[in-house]
């Protein structure tokens, strides 16, 4: 079984996630510069076997889409064409941020590495991971 991936896209930052080869537990990867993102996936999915993106769907509280998904569906496009073997799914983000925030609090960082904006990435990066394995 190949391994699912997803993807917290950011302006600057995006964080990575993947799964175990059976689909089970969600673990984040790394955080990639936005500008380097493609070459990272490119690069990871010639080494691993990945059977699915997942990305992000941001949506604001009325179900409305969020400002940052046009930077997003660009995104995707290029990834279809770069990458066109591995579909893309898209799971609703919201609140995965703030969820991460307080994930890291939960389990004892210090404030120092609550600043730390690409952990954050990385961590929202797996919930999104998990909830798009929870209701598959």
């Amino acid at each position: 079984m190949a391994r699912i991936l997803a993807i917290d896209y950011g302006k600057k930052r995006t964080g990575i996630a993947i799964t175990d080869e059976l689909q089970i537990i969600a673990s984040g990867l790394t955080t990639v510069a936005t500008s380097e993102l493609m070459d990272f996936l490119k690069k990871y999915t010639k080494d691993k076997a990945v059977e699915l993106f997942v990305l992000g769907e941001p949506k604001q509280m009325n179900n409305e889409i969020s400002e940052s998904e046009a930077l997003i569906l660009p995104f995707i496009e290029t990834l279809k064409k770069e990458i066109p073997e591995i579909p893309v799914k898209r799971v609703d983000e919201r609140f995965t941020s703030k969820m991460a925030f307080q994930t890291m609090i939960d389990s004892g960082l210090g404030k120092k590495k609550r600043q730390d904006k690409g952990l954050v990435d990385e961590i929202s990066a797996t919930i999104i991971l998990q909830s798009y394995l929870y209701n598959k």
